[in-house]
């Protein structure tokens, strides 16, 4: 029987290297250690089996229920995940680099320090895993759901996360150099977050928390800010044409060199921000929005917004 053979090698400590265990049913197995790399678990049930430091590289855990499962340190490298069902599974320093986790359910994960480089996680739902410290650096999260995740200090350098659902997610410290295009950030805490020549085209930020983030030559053309919190963010050099950023809070931001031409700007406090050498060309401002101290803007082109109060209307003219 599958079930028996597991628990034999277990047993005798050795190994089922690319044994085949398609649709068995092997939960609440204590395979801790084993080694299973290239082994077949298509369908199989794997839910609450212990799975500590388990060798599982290579290994088809496609559609797989590992629900409750403990894979604390275990090892998947290019391990293939697709539909695996993961609600609950403790993940902490799993080696998941390369990994195939497109589609899997990781609801309620414990993923504290795991490494995911160059893993695919497209359209995984991750809510509301905790990825605190995790590595993420290459992955593809294009369409992954990590709304109210955990990603306190992780590491999103080059990661793919366009069109990614992130909304009311904790990247406070996160490094988040990465391919943001489209994604839902609203409500996210991103204070301390490191965004140095991120890609966050048309991306949504709307009250999202960017206090002291770092956004130096981020590109943020497009993107909605309504109500961000961007004190004293450092947004020397970023492009944010056309951006919205009304009625965001600037107070003491960097805004050096920065691009805003044809931004919103409508009911924004820039109390004390640094505007030196910033692009404000057809800017728009209002009566509510506030400049730094002698600052004027109609001296740098920026116009006075005929539509302060349209507050859902994303089509701003080009200011080109």
């Amino acid at each position: 029987m599958p079930l028996q053979r597991l628990l034999d090698a277990h047993s005798k400590k050795s190994h089922l290297v690319s044994a085949t265990f398609s649709g068995a049913r092997c939960d609440l197995v204590d395979l801790s250690l084993t080694d299973l790399n290239d082994a077949d678990f298509n369908g199989a049930n794997l839910g609450a089996s212990d799975l500590r430091g388990a060798k599982l590289d290579r290994a088809n855990l496609c559609n797989a229920k590992l629900i409750g499962a403990n894979l604390n340190g275990a090892i998947l490298r290019d391990a293939k995940l697709r539909g695996a069902d993961l609600r609950g599974a403790d993940l902490i320093g799993a080696d998941l680099i390369g990994a195939d986790l497109r589609d899997a359910d990781l609801r309620g994960a414990n993923l504290r320090g795991a490494n995911l480089r160059d893993a695919d996680l497209r359209d995984a739902n991750l809510r509301p895993a905790d990825l605190r410290g995790a590595i993420l650096d290459d992955a593809i999260l294009r369409d992954a759901i990590l709304r109210d995740a955990n990603l306190r200090d992780a590491d999103l350098d080059n990661a793919d996360i366009d069109d990614t659902d992130i909304r009311d997610a904790i990247l406070r410290k996160a490094h988040l150099r990465a391919n943001a295009d489209d994604a839902s950030l609203d409500g996210a805490d991103l204070s301390d977050a490191n965004f140095i020549s991120a890609i966050l085209r048309d991306a949504k930020l709307s009250t999202s928390d960017l206090r002291d983030a770092i956004l130096r030559d981020a590109i943020l053309r497009g993107a909605i800010l309504r109500g961000a919190i961007l004190r004293p963010a450092d947004i020397d050099g970023a492009n944010v044409i056309s951006a919205i950023l009304r009625p965001a809070d600037l107070r003491g931001a960097n805004l050096r060199e920065a691009n805003l031409r044809g931004a919103s700007l409508g009911g924004a406090d820039l109390n004390g921000a640094d505007l030196r050498g910033a692009d404000l060309r057809r800017a728009k401002f209002d009566t509510r929005t506030r400049w730094p101290a002698g600052f004027e803007p109609n001296s740098v082109g920026a116009v006075v917004d005929s539509r302060p109060n349209d507050e859902n209307s994303h089509s701003l003219t080009s200011p080109y």
